[in-house]
């Protein structure tokens, strides 16, 4: 029988990740990492910026919305400091502003990560994008009018698509034409 009220419990604990038992359930957990920030980035001339990147875990080339951790490298970071700071280091564009749109877990089965969604307005070139020297960040600058089209051609170039980029324009209230 599995003692629910049994204290949390590390099974692992690795440079980036650390496996947790508690009351029956294992999950994992980012030491250091206050927080996981997610933009919805749309610019002035109507073109959803993207980032494509590998990742490891699912052996793809993944097309995500601009994202990163949150108190990683600075504990006092807040969320829209660090959402504008990963939108700068992925894409090379600086938000004028940032909104929070939503918060919440993202995978509630395997991980105790909370993210947060903002929308970044007001949007300027300041610099390549591409990330930091861990990072292989490729920027797409996608017109709203071509999402649809861009997303299957590249799906069915085997990268995968995170539906995070639905769920975002969905909270930025952005439409994307049929």
């Amino acid at each position: 029988m599995t003692d629910r009220n049994a204290a949390p419990r590390v099974l692992y604990e690795g440079k980036y990740l650390k496996l947790i038992s508690e009351g029956g359930w294992e999950y994992t957990s980012r030491p250091h990492v206050t927080g996981i920030v997610v933009i919805v980035a749309v610019t002035d001339d109507g073109k959803l910026l993207l980032v494509e990147q590998p990742r490891t875990a699912v052996h793809k080339q993944v097309v995500e919305l601009p994202a990163g951790m949150v108190g990683d490298v600075d504990a006092s970071e807040s969320l829209a400091a660090a959402a504008r700071r990963e939108l700068i280091e992925e894409t090379g564009f600086e938000p004028a502003e940032v909104h929070l749109l939503a918060e919440g877990p993202i995978a509630v089965g395997v991980t105790d990560e909370i993210i947060s969604v903002f929308e970044a307005r007001g949007l300027k070139r300041v610099g390549p994008g591409g990330g930091d020297d861990s990072e292989d960040i490729t920027v797409h600058e996608v017109p709203l009018a071509g999402l649809r089209a861009f997303l299957a051609a590249q799906q069915a170039q085997g990268r995968a698509i995170d539906p995070k980029i639905y769920a975002g324009l969905f909270l930025a209230g952005v439409q994307v034409p049929r």
